[in-house]
């Protein structure tokens, strides 16, 4: 009870600190001409909404009204996209590749120029979402990658495919760089991590083995792997549509929101110390951004982290099937893939959140497992069938360290064009290491794939010996700092401003 009460009072003390902070900028706030949309909502607002004091129960009351709409909402939306990519895995084994005259290493390309097109789309996509309102380009991109998996299912040649691949993947270009922007509009930093587990999860999995399994059984004159490209099209229309009409662009703009609330979330917020948006194109951010050691560690790591993720999207099913097993049974064994994946990220998301400056540690030592299992996949002999399928299973767990480190890139990164240029590099080296990883996969290695499960375990251990030395790197300028006798609990009216984290010698990277 004691404990409950520290805890409560602790809450309640960094509540009125932060509202007093909030109070003093929108005194200042006039006279700047660098701030973004969330300062000046603060200067327009009515003092009587900011009068009477924030209380904890208040603010628990609109985090959990937050968790309930925003995450069900970008849950779906990243499920939606992700099963765009992974149902082709699937559709390989319902005929895909015979109907389509696929041959040699076709498939293969065919799985990898998907994020050729993400790769191009990437900057200039990063671009339009800092120019047009977030929500709105989303439910755009949502509604374009429905019409082209559509089109998938009229394809009948590897041009054809490779075409509304690659198109496709500019379209989904926006989805996980707005995800990530949102969740940081919304949620504080020691918030992020668990709801980014929520979120960013492997229900895709789940999702396309149930609707696989289901449209297997089905007799049509359609071929069962049109009729998934033509089932999934329709979902992603009218979640197109709903997007367009529910998901709001920031706090500011939420139509469920009071002018209190509204108020209260930016308060939160606050303390994140990275602003909100700008629309205002700053270059000298997008240079101080290119020349970050940091920048390039955290783009190496997601490079490696995601070879495998290219690798196993494209090829999961055909892996399974080499091990003897049938298409039907297959799509039901893809399940646990995505159960095991998301119950493990949020396992890890709890520590991530409660330990200060543990993500990165949790990452590499995460790491160890799927790096255990590349070993027992490359060297179990090909007859032990249920240990592959198991050491299979449990690489899977891969996908959680990624997850953990896509808060660290906005967490880190203060002033708008630097938070669009960061994202935009990560999510580049996340298409790189897509591309990479079907072409670990040779069709001269099937059905055994050794050299493909070698490639994965170098790519763990690079991954770990990254995100190892960014941690570093956060420490020791967090220690500069220290010495330089600026307080991180000394956040001004800088935490709404359009500056970078480098200018603002009171933040601290968490790591």
């Amino acid at each position: 009870m004691a404990h409950e009460k520290t805890v409560t009072s602790q809450a309640s003390a960094d509540l009125d600190e932060a509202q007093a902070q909030a109070d003093a900028l929108v005194l200042d706030i006039s006279a700047r001409p660098d701030v973004d949309v969330a300062a000046q909502f603060l200067a327009k607002l009515d003092p009587a909404i900011t009068a009477e004091p924030i209380t904890a129960q208040e603010s628990r009351r609109l985090l959990w009204k937050i968790d309930l709409i925003l995450i069900p909402i970008l849950s779906t939306t990243c499920i939606l996209a992700a099963v765009d990519k992974v149902i082709i895995s699937n559709a390989a084994i319902y005929g895909m590749r015979t109907d389509a005259h696929l041959v040699g290493n076709q498939f293969s390309w065919v799985g990898s120029i998907f994020y050729f097109g993400y790769l191009l789309f990437e900057y200039p996509g990063a671009m339009l979402i800092q120019r047009f309102p977030v929500a709105k380009v989303l439910s755009v991109a949502c509604l374009a990658w429905a019409v082209l998996l559509l089109c998938t299912a009229a394809t009948s040649n590897f041009g054809g495919l490779a075409t509304v691949r690659f198109l496709m993947g500019m379209a989904e270009a926006f989805v996980f760089p707005i995800s990530t922007l949102i969740t940081v509009m919304w949620w504080t930093t020691k918030e992020q991590p668990i709801r980014l587990a929520f979120w960013f999860n492997q229900g895709s999995s789940i999702f396309s083995g149930i609707i696989s399994y289901g449209i297997g059984h089905t007799h049509t004159a359609l071929h069962p792997w049109r009729l998934l490209f033509l089932v999934l099209g329709a979902f992603s229309v009218v979640w197109a549509v709903f997007l367009w009409i529910f998901l709001p662009d920031s706090p500011t703009t939420a139509r469920w929101l009071t002018e209190r609330q509204k108020y209260v979330c930016l308060v939160r917020i606050q303390g994140n110390n990275t602003g909100l948006e700008d629309k205002k194109i700053k270059w000298y951010q997008v240079r101080e951004c290119l020349l970050d050691p940091k920048t390039w560690l955290l783009a190496l790591f997601s490079c490696a982290q995601n070879i495998p993720n290219g690798g196993l999207v494209t090829f999961a099913a055909i892996i399974v099937t080499g091990l003897g097993y049938s298409p039907l049974n297959t799509t039901l064994l893809g399940i646990p893939t995505g159960v095991l994946a998301t119950v493990w990220q949020l396992l890890l998301s709890v520590p991530s959140s409660r330990v200060p400056n543990s993500r990165c540690a949790i990452i590499a030592v995460a790491n160890l497992v799927p790096m255990i299992c590349a070993i027992l996949m490359w060297k179990l002999p090909r007859s032990n069938k249920h240990g592959l399928l198991a050491a299979y299973y449990v690489f899977y767990t891969y996908w959680a360290p990624y997850v953990l480190s896509t808060s660290l890139p906005m967490a880190n990164t203060s002033g708008h064009s630097k938070k669009v240029t960061m994202n935009a590099i990560f999510f580049t080296a996340y298409c790189v290491g897509n591309i990479l990883g079907p072409q670990v996969f040779k069709a001269s290695d099937a059905p055994d794939y050794s050299h493909g499960y070698a490639g994965l375990l170098a790519c763990v251990v690079v991954a770990i010996a990254s995100i190892s030395a960014y941690g570093v790197l956060c420490w020791r300028e967090n220690k500069k700092r220290d010495r330089e006798g600026v307080g991180a609990e000394q956040i001004s009216e800088d935490a709404f401003s359009d500056r970078t984290d480098q200018e603002k010698r009171e933040f601290r990277y968490a790591f």
